[in-house]
């Protein structure tokens, strides 16, 4: 075994995500709660209350006009434990209660529920920050009121003109611009009630609340309403959340929503992760443009069989959007000139016969034609594009300044060579390369693994072929892994076959890979010896 001194160290924990963007980034600060609320223990008779009982002489002034009230003194004290706005809404007051306490108005006012606040509601938050959002989907002091979401699906929401004014030019527009309706109440039957309740949240309450199944839903409606740090926030959300089972979908929206750089990530997860983004549902819910889209795509890293029964899957959900009958003529007829973007020609002449020849799609003509393609000389004229896609160009980041073998041999046995990386930017894993045998050519049997936290990503048991050399070999994983940037994943690896093998040394830390800078550490899963200073697994293979 390779003399190593390497003791593991602790992963490094990944960076917490923060949908939140200039002018939206919320932090909030200790602030004044009161424990007691001020007790009103005015009397319905006509006693005049004493005007000495006033803290000043300009208020003991003005005290004889207001209504006789008898007041306590009541504790502040600072409070840690940050109040969010949402919570901060009115309760009835029980009406065999003397008190009421403030945690009695912490209440999140997410459906109307037209609520009145206590007495001098407006003392007991110490921000206009939190005494807006009390405002916050409630029917006090409302003046117009929304009838959002489509027919049979409808929530009416009340608002507040000025706070709304406020926060969209849309809504200023609409309620004080020269072309203003004077209406009490607005039908939105465009956007969904919980995507519309978060923008309000945001223009009420300065806090941004976004789920997943809404996420699209609110980007929609901050962009109608011209809301663009809610908007940014939203991209922002659906970036870190991008994957190749709704890259897809997530494209044909960034499209509509005109957001390029969200354009750019989807592509990025589509073109690496192409079989994937193919074979997932959400390639079947998008529109006939995007289908064009990722069919004429140069860089699709996919077989194109896989491309062509991808297609096929999207027609049938199209002919059933359609209220079409599912035949092979109306998936022909969906699919219309988008057919001839498949390339074919291309595909491995075993796919053709056993796949696309026989799918009924193609012409008897047509079919004809590609297997002369195939076989004969003289090569037929095809409509389909002939040019084999050029798919994405690995890039290997090679961790060791030299490698070197030794008469005692690295022994395997069975154990495992393993190594922690992490990266500064997304990139996607595609496999290993790895050291040969050092004397002469042998065959290796190799498991690589991948792992975050524990958790497998990705493994696959393959076999390779070295000719002798200190050349690094190709191991591919079934398909590229997605490696976020900032966190520490493992790599690992348990070969068998000729224990007198090449390894490592020199190891480096931290390697500048083109854009990408990759930082190495020591792995306690590692048990066969490999480090950050030498071993195995010298190189990542990956698409960036």
């Amino acid at each position: 075994m390779y003399p190593e001194s390497c003791l593991p160290n602790k992963s490094r924990s990944s960076t917490p995500f923060l949908t939140s963007t200039a002018g939206t980034f919320l932090q909030v600060s200790s602030t004044c709660c009161l424990d007691e609320t001020v007790k009103n223990r005015s009397k319905k008779s006509s006693k005049k209350t004493n005007p000495s009982s006033s803290s000043s002489s300009s208020s003991s002034s003005s005290s004889s006009k207001l209504p006789p009230v008898c007041y306590e003194i009541i504790t502040l004290k600072t409070k840690k434990k940050k109040k969010m706005a949402a919570d901060i809404f009115p309760r009835k007051k029980p009406a065999n209660s003397s008190s009421t306490t403030v945690q009695q108005y912490h209440q999140q006012n997410l459906s109307n529920n037209n609520l009145i606040p206590a007495p001098n509601w407006q003392g007991l938050y110490p921000t206009i920050r939190e005494r807006n959002a009390v405002m916050f989907n409630n029917d006090l002091m409302a003046d117009v009121h929304f009838v959002v979401g489509p027919p049979g699906g409808t929530q009416r929401l009340p608002g507040h003109k000025y706070v709304l004014a406020v926060g969209s030019s849309v809504f200023h527009a609409m309620f004080y611009g020269e072309l203003a309706e004077d209406k009490d109440e607005i039908r939105i039957p465009d956007v969904d009630p919980a995507a519309f309740l978060a923008m309000l949240k945001y223009i009420y309450c300065d806090e941004i609340d976004l789920a997943a199944d809404t996420v699209l839903a609110t980007l929609y409606a901050a962009k109608k309403y011209i809301v663009p740090h809610l908007a940014r926030a939203c991209v922002n959300f659906l970036e870190t959340s991008l994957s190749a089972k709704n890259a897809c979908v997530l494209l044909s929206q960034s499209c509509l929503f005109e957001e390029p750089d969200l354009t750019q990530r989807c592509w990025e997860v589509i073109d690496a992760q192409a079989e994937l983004a193919l074979k997932s549902e959400g390639f079947c819910d998008i529109d006939f443009q995007t289908l064009e889209s990722i069919l004429r795509r140069e860089t699709l890293n996919a077989k194109e069989i896989v491309v062509f029964e991808a297609a096929l899957n999207w027609a049938e959900v199209e002919c059933q959007r359609q209220d079409l009958a599912l035949s092979i003529e109306n998936k022909r007829k969906v699919l219309g000139k988008a057919l001839y973007l498949i390339r074919i020609p291309t595909m491995a002449l075993d796919d053709f016969a056993n796949g696309a020849a026989q799918s009924g799609v193609l012409t008897l003509n047509e079919t004809n034609d590609i297997f002369l393609w195939y076989t004969a000389a003289k090569k037929p004229e095809l409509q389909f594009v002939s040019k084999a896609r050029k798919g994405l160009v690995p890039q290997r980041c090679h961790r060791f300044q030299s490698c070197a073998y030794r008469s005692n041999q690295w022994r395997y046995r069975g154990r495992c060579d393993s190594i922690q990386f992490a990266v500064d930017k997304r990139v996607f894993i595609a496999g290993f390369g790895l050291y040969g045998s050092s004397c002469g050519s042998a065959e290796y049997s190799a498991k690589i693994e991948l792992k975050r936290q524990g958790v497998v990503l990705g493994q696959n048991l393959s076999k390779y072929f070295s000719d002798g050399s200190s050349n690094t070999f190709p191991v591919w994983f079934e398909y590229p892994v997605q490696i976020e940037p900032d966190t520490f994943y493992t790599a690992s690896v348990i070969l068998d076959g000729n224990e007198l093998s090449y390894f490592g040394q020199e190891g480096m830390t931290e390697v500048q890979c083109g854009k990408v800078t990759v930082q190495f550490q020591c792995s306690s899963d590692s048990t066969n010896g490999t480090g950050v200073q030498g071993g195995q697994i010298p190189e990542l293979i990956f698409y960036a």
